[in-house]
């Protein structure tokens, strides 16, 4: 079980959300929707980076961070928990 920061962003039209330790994003027209979209695309990002032995971690870089660079947009800053099963072949 893998725990994460996730913010909501409102955009001109909709919601952004963002992952800023694996900086994955999603969007949705709704802040619900935004944020189980993220869900989605973080538990699909681990999976793969699993599969492919490649490094899961990719956080946002400060200077990219909304909370810094447009804090009037960051609706919420949340936590949110992936459960990834790793199957291991040889």
């Amino acid at each position: 079980m893998f725990t994460f920061t996730g913010i909501l962003i409102k955009e001109e039209q909709g919601y952004s959300s963002l992952c800023i330790e694996l900086d994955v994003a999603s969007v949705g027209d709704r802040p619900e929707e935004a944020k189980a979209m993220l869900l989605e695309a973080a538990t699909l990002h681990l999976e793969g980076a699993f599969e492919d032995g490649l490094p899961y971690l990719r956080p946002v870089p400060t200077e990219a961070d909304p909370r810094h660079t447009a804090p009037d947009t960051v609706i919420e800053v949340f936590r949110f928990k992936v459960d990834v099963a790793v199957h291991a072949h040889a």
